[in-house]
């Protein structure tokens, strides 16, 4: 059976490595909040640091909030590649930008260590359940190497292309989401300070044309006032940055993305980040002097 070590136990690493053990690998665990570990330990994961887990196991899943997180636990003295044992594979699942999955693969293969760009799509409710969109960057030889551990944690799994090609997927991924949302708020503050029955309206289009897996999982949320973070306002303004660094790189320019951004500054200011994206409402709601709650006004 293989072993893994899973570094980063937050809204979505957490269960996302209770799945690997109910398939059945062998799990050991690394995380700053010691309670986090502790429930995965007491589920049958070991508790090991990435320097052992480098020595001790056959693959590594890093899910962490940016690259800088990432670099930190692959470098130095007692990081991940300066302990690997050849064929070590990481398996970054976290949400970064091409340049540090491109140098990150490029460094690791100093070492003979084989990596991926793994990130995911679905949030906390697909993480939970093991559903989770995936989209991979890298090898063809790597990936088949870890399909059967992807395949505990997602559904839709995809090799997107050579290394950097799974983090750009997830870029676009989050400009299509977030967007989405974006609109989806403006639509319902408009129909809020109209009076109509927001639940009503929500039943009446979502069959159409404007219906989508995001207005599914956002509306009921928006109208229960449930901004516990699925994904917080803070990941995905940070994953639009990302979003506006590689466009500008590209020479692509993305002006919705960019808009959006600053919506993202202006609810963090207003003290909204770790708020799940969909209380990106709250930005429109408040400009506008109305709430969006269920029934008429």
């Amino acid at each position: 059976m293989k072993r893994i070590g899973f570094i980063g136990l937050g809204i979505m690493g957490n269960p996302m490595s209770q799945n690997l053990l109910k398939a059945g690998f062998n799990v050991s665990v690394n995380d700053l909040n010691d309670k986090a570990v502790a429930k995965l330990a007491a589920l049958g994961a070991k508790e090991q640091t990435p320097e052992n887990m480098a020595k001790n196991t056959d693959i590594i899943i890093t899910m962490l909030p940016a690259a800088k997180q990432v670099w930190s636990v692959l470098n130095g003295p007692k990081g991940i590649l300066q302990n690997a044992h050849p064929g070590l594979i990481i398996l970054d699942m976290s949400s970064i930008g091409p340049t540090d999955a491109k140098a990150i693969a490029q460094e690791a293969a100093t070492h003979q260590v084989e990596t991926l760009d793994a990130p995911v799509s679905g949030g906390e409710p697909k993480a939970i359940d093991g559903t989770l969109s995936i989209m991979v960057g890298g090898k063809k030889e790597t990936f088949a190497k870890v399909t059967d551990v992807l395949q505990a944690m997602g559904h839709d799994i995809v090799l997107v292309g050579d290394h950097g090609s799974g983090v750009t997927a997830k870029l676009a991924n989050q400009i299509i989401v977030n967007l989405n949302i974006a609109a989806l708020s403006e639509a319902l503050v408009l129909a809020a300070k109209a009076g109509i029955d927001i639940e009503k309206m929500y039943q009446a289009i979502r069959g159409g044309l404007a219906g989508s897996a995001v207005m599914d999982a956002k509306v009921p949320l928006i109208l229960d006032r449930n901004f516990k973070p699925g994904g917080t306002m803070a990941i995905n303004m940070k994953d639009l940055t990302n979003v506006l660094q590689t466009a500008h790189d590209l020479d692509v320019p993305v002006p919705f993305s960019s808009q959006l951004l600053e919506i993202f500054h202006a609810l963090k200011a207003d003290g909204k980040i770790m708020d799940d994206h969909g209380g990106i409402v709250q930005y429109f709601e408040k400009i506008a002097n109305v709430t969006v709650t269920r029934g008429e006004k």
